[in-house]
């Protein structure tokens, strides 16, 4: 989840909504990859979550980091809750999922040693504390009353809202785990065809990514859970959002969407004030109920924009947001997979002709059985594993068109990071089916193993 922001002058008019987005407009030469990921922490003597004090714990994890490595503390009150250093951040879920924000970096080669430092700084934490990290899309085991609560006011607020709204938002709060990338766009126009292609193809995403067969230590029927929560959350913030593929979408049209949607929170002095299912248009016009006679500032705004959840999002950027968490190499290869599609304009052009002619219920289907069926899925005619081929080769011309060498040169471009997806559509199996075999087979139907197996 964001930090909060802070700063910036009252909104005047609405006007500066729009323009805050348009300010993140930057030329093709500036565009940079900014690549999270989430994973679960857990006591290596119990396999339990970490809490958030003790001598295992969150606390000691975010504590070392800073001693060892050198970050920066980020305090709530008088809760240490996160972590800064050279523009990457590390912050907590309210699980205490553990979150790398990386640095704006240029290339896939920047962003997968950055990962590969970050997870290599966590492991000497976490073998000092007697903690474990994996990487998955949802819980495998822990109940939803085994999850701890981080110190952070923006949490409590949402916990008590989710079941509002939904049945399954607290899920996502503590059990579940994402990687994404956010990029750039030069234009409002190229932000439009970007978000168009970004939301049509998340369920390719999902399907290739899907890593979250289990829940409460048993086969839960689909091969992302976590698409399944995402689907039955809060239908007023989520969702493949049709408005986009109506003529005259932009900046102003996503504005009206984010002013639609039911506020949270605001933060002022350190604290964040309950604003619970208020209107962000009654904030502007002075009558917020949480803060009468006050309007926004553009950090209010900001922080707004971080309550929606669609399967892809426009900040100052564009966040993917449908693939769920999992091990090191596809934590490289889902950057690289977005950077090939979206940031080679050739690339970009051939995204949008695939997609171009798909309707709304083709959309919201794909996503549906992404998340049941993986590379097995099928909707109108199209068969995601056949879908996700050219998809991926797609991605592969972009990177080798981009051309950006690694390892000293030694490396002549950044096509190799999609090698983990490569496997996945020769082999029709993604980590999710990997998993269910192993349940299934070696170890016969006891989820202890995958602590083992696939821990960082």
């Amino acid at each position: 989840m964001s930090i909060p922001q802070q700063g910036g002058g009252p909104i005047e008019s609405r006007d500066q909504l729009a323009a805050y987005i348009a300010s993140g407009e930057k030329p093709r030469d500036a565009w940079r990859i900014g690549t999270e990921h989430e994973k679960f922490g857990y006591d290596k003597a119990s396999l339990m979550p970490l809490p958030y004090e003790g001598a295992c714990s969150v606390h000691a994890m975010l504590s070392g980091l800073q001693e060892r490595f050198g970050w920066n503390p980020v305090m709530e009150q008088d809760k240490l809750i996160g972590l800064e250093r050279d523009g990457a951040n590390i912050s907590l879920e309210p699980g205490g999922q553990l979150e790398l924000s990386g640095a704006p970096l240029e290339t896939i080669h920047q962003t997968c040693d950055e990962v590969n430092q970050h997870l290599a700084e966590v492991k000497e934490i976490a073998d000092r504390i007697g903690a474990g990290f994996i990487g998955l899309g949802a819980a495998p085991v822990w109940g939803q009353d085994d999850m701890p609560m981080m110190p952070k006011g923006r949490y409590r607020l949402m916990t008590d809202y989710m079941d509002r709204v939904g049945t399954l938002g607290k899920q996502m709060m503590y059990r579940t785990c994402t990687v994404q990338v956010n990029l750039d766009f030069a234009s409002e126009a190229d932000m439009v065809q970007k978000m168009r292609v970004a939301l049509s193809l998340q369920p390719v995403a999902n399907a290739l990514f899907a890593n979250s067969p289990f829940l409460d230590g048993k086969p839960n029927g689909w091969k992302s859970w976590r698409a399944h929560i995402w689907q039955n959350l809060d239908n007023a913030r989520t969702g493949m959002l049709p408005f986009v593929f109506q003529d005259g979408f932009g900046y102003d049209a996503w504005v009206d969407y984010v002013l639609n949607v039911p506020m949270y929170f605001v933060y002022r002095d350190g604290k964040y004030i309950d604003a619970l299912g208020q209107s962000f248009r009654d904030f502007l016009d002075g009558r917020l109920p949480a803060l009468p006679g006050e309007v926004p500032t553009l950090s209010d705004w900001a922080d707004h924009m971080t309550t929606v959840f669609p399967e892809a999002r426009v900040k100052k950027y564009i966040e993917m947001r449908g693939a769920d968490g999992g091990p090191w190499r596809r934590l490289c290869a889902l950057p690289a997979l977005w950077v090939g599609l979206i940031y080679d304009q050739s690339s970009l052009d051939a995204a949008w002709d695939l997609v171009k002619d798909w309707d709304d219920e083709t959309r919201e289907g794909l996503r549906q059985q992404a998340g049941i069926h993986g590379l097995q899925a099928s909707v109108n005619g199209i068969h995601m594993q056949d879908l996700a081929r050219e998809v991926v080769a797609i991605a592969e011309q972009g990177l080798n068109n981009r051309a950006r060498p690694g390892a000293g040169g030694l490396v002549p471009d950044e096509t190799h990071f999609l090698n983990a997806l490569k496997e996945s559509l020769d082999s029709g199996k993604v980590p999710a089916d990997e998993l269910l075999e192993k349940f299934n087979g070696e170890w016969n139907g006891d989820l202890t193993p995958i602590y083992r197996e696939y821990s960082y």
